[in-house]
């Protein structure tokens, strides 16, 4: 305290300065009209410029919970497109024999939901290219399933921890994909030959059939790790090589493995029915 008294007789002469020249500023802006007005206008300015400042700050640091919130979203919303597109289907199946399904037939319920989860590691440049989510165990995340991104098909999930999940990337030597060109339904295999992570190879396409560079490439729905018609790339090349009775397509692929942020894991709720009654007949799928 004694100290403080110090500091103020010391300075006093400088205060009273201080003190003088705010009381005349307040009669100033307090009697004047004009005065009045361009201080509190520049007075506005700058707290709005203050405030603005703070609140931008304060938004950077929610952005992890805002962009949460919005992939939770995006994957309901994503879900309920899923579902649509399956009603279609079974409506043009319909259509064929309506003595198979009933437009009420609840067996026929979609059995994909989706779970929006945040990317915190990847690679892209090695042969076997695994990623790293957020979501685990305590999420309802299970080895096997599916991943996905907005764009198209992502991987399958390897393991699982309580709160995180490793993910085997399409980019992988053994990850085979099975899949369809969209517009004549012929299926074949998706695989990573490795170098260029935005190009893959389509497999197993006959050479009967007639595809086209720009046409679509999708999942087929034959395995219960990915929904039928998810994107996973457009036809970017056609071979046809002598000594092999299959075309050598190019694939470039819908997802650009180098900027995944957010993805969706796919949980099919009829997976362990599906593979219970496939291993039981001796039936082992080789790809997914």
């Amino acid at each position: 305290m004694r100290n403080l008294f110090a500091f103020i007789y010391r300075f006093r002469a400088f205060l009273v300065f201080l003190l003088l020249e705010a009381l005349c500023v307040f009669l100033i802006v307090r009697y004047n009209t004009y005065q009045g007005a361009a201080f509190f206008n520049s007075a506005s300015r700058y707290v709005g410029q203050v405030l603005e400042f703070q609140s931008g700050i304060t938004d950077y640091f929610r952005l992890t919970d805002v962009n949460q919130t919005l992939a939770s979203e995006n994957a309901a919303l994503r879900q309920e497109l899923m579902q649509y597109r399956q009603a279609a289907l079974i409506d043009s199946t319909a259509t064929l024999d309506t003595t198979y399904f009933a437009t009420t037939d609840t067996s026929q319920a979609y059995p994909y939901m989706l779970h929006a989860s945040r990317v915190i590691n990847n690679s892209v440049r090695r042969m076997n290219n695994y990623l790293t989510i957020a979501k685990g165990t305590a999420d309802g995340v299970k080895p096997g399933m599916g991943v996905v991104a907005p764009n198209g098909v992502v991987g399958r999930v390897k393991t699982v921890s309580e709160h995180y999940a490793t993910v085997t990337s399409l980019l992988h030597s053994q990850m085979l994909i099975s899949a369809k060109i969209k517009k004549d339904g012929t299926f074949g295999t998706i695989k990573w030959l490795g170098g260029d992570y935005r190009t893959a190879l389509l497999d197993y396409i006959p050479l009967h059939v007639k595809p086209e560079e720009g046409d679509t490439v999708v999942t087929s729905g034959f395995n219960t790790v990915f929904p039928e018609g998810i994107t996973v790339g457009t036809i970017s090349s056609v071979e046809q090589e002598p000594d092999k009775s299959f075309y050598t397509i190019g694939v470039q692929l819908s997802v650009d493995f180098a900027q995944l942020s957010y993805v969706y894991v796919v949980e099919n709720t009829r997976k362990e029915e599906r593979d219970t009654l496939e291993q039981n007949a001796g039936i082992l799928p080789d790809e997914q």
